[in-house]
């Protein structure tokens, strides 16, 4: 088994309970001892990095994962309770510098994994140009588009995918400084198609992602999407050299209804006026793709 390629998996908790961390631990298990039997992975890590206001687990928890998960084939379990609220990215960012394995998972909290995630998540991998493999989200999938031949994709949705180590040395982790929660994993997935690698989707490799609609089919936003969706999507238009979108969201974000997203745009200003901003990218436009308020094409739109 020494021979065979490890995997860190790494998620980031923010008010999850224990049922919710109970129920995609035993999905990892499943899917790493499929996987394991099969013969393909070697040794595998789990590491949990929580946000929250007070810890979720316990010590007496995490010891009772560690029982559990070794039969599952997952030999080591760590626990880094962040004592605040780092967001995605400077979570993620925590949690890298404790993950040494040949290949990173990131997955969401409030995910299950399918028995064959980890094996379908690795088949694209064995070509060394691809960087990163998404899996495709149940029920309720992510519309953006991707070749239906080579799996090609603008960027890959960190609630769940396979980025290979050789990504991670060349680019670095995720820009927390200018991502807070949202497009932190459309940035470094750009970051990595800049590097040379490809990002692809792989629809056999499927996750439950717990999202829902409303009654007339629009997705449910809540109070931080408001806020840090904005913020980064004028982040993302700054970096990837895109001035025209910046000024354009800016004007439309200064006049919303939202509270919430006027802030966004006055800190986004701010950040602006006081030199702040991050280094700007991809002049050429190479690999940012900006379709409306999307980061890639979209095949299809939830609601009317």
């Amino acid at each position: 088994m020494s021979n065979l390629p490890s995997i860190g998996i790494q998620t980031v908790l923010y008010r999850q309970g224990l049922p919710d961390v109970d129920r995609l631990v035993r999905s990892l298990g499943n899917a790493v001892r499929l996987t394991q039997r099969i013969g393909e992975i070697g040794s595998v890590s789990l590491i949990i990095g929580d946000c929250s206001p007070t810890a979720t687990l316990t010590l007496e928890h995490v010891d009772d994962l560690r029982r559990r998960l070794i039969a599952s084939g997952i030999h080591d379990i760590k626990y880094d309770y962040f004592g605040q609220n780092l967001g995605s990215a400077a979570g993620h960012n925590r949690l890298l510098d404790v993950n040494d394995s040949r290949y990173v998972l990131f997955i969401n909290p409030d995910a299950f994994a399918s028995p064959f995630l980890l094996s379908e998540l690795l088949l694209p991998h064995h070509d060394s140009r691809v960087g990163i493999v998404e899996a495709r989200q149940v029920p309720l999938e992510h519309p953006k588009s991707f070749d239906p031949h080579s799996g090609e994709t603008s960027w890959a949705s960190t609630a769940g995918c396979l980025v290979r180590r050789e990504v991670i040395d060349a680019i670095g982790g995720f820009d927390a400084t200018s991502f807070f929660l949202y497009c932190d994993d459309v940035d470094f997935s750009w970051r990595a198609r800049l590097a040379g690698f490809r990002v692809l989707l792989q629809p056999g490799a499927r996750l439950f992602h717990d999202k829902r609609l409303t009654s007339d089919g629009m997705m449910v936003i809540g109070d931080a999407e408001h806020y840090f969706a904005a913020e980064a999507a004028l982040m993302l238009a700054w970096k990837y050299s895109r001035g025209d979108l910046v000024d354009q969201w800016l004007d439309a974000l200064s006049r919303s209804d939202l509270p919430l997203q006027v802030e966004a745009a006055a800190n986004f200003v701010r950040r602006r006026d006081d030199g702040s901003l991050p280094p700007q990218l991809d002049p050429q436009g190479e690999v940012a793709e900006f379709h409306g308020i999307n980061f890639a094409r979209h095949r299809f739109e939830y609601g009317a």
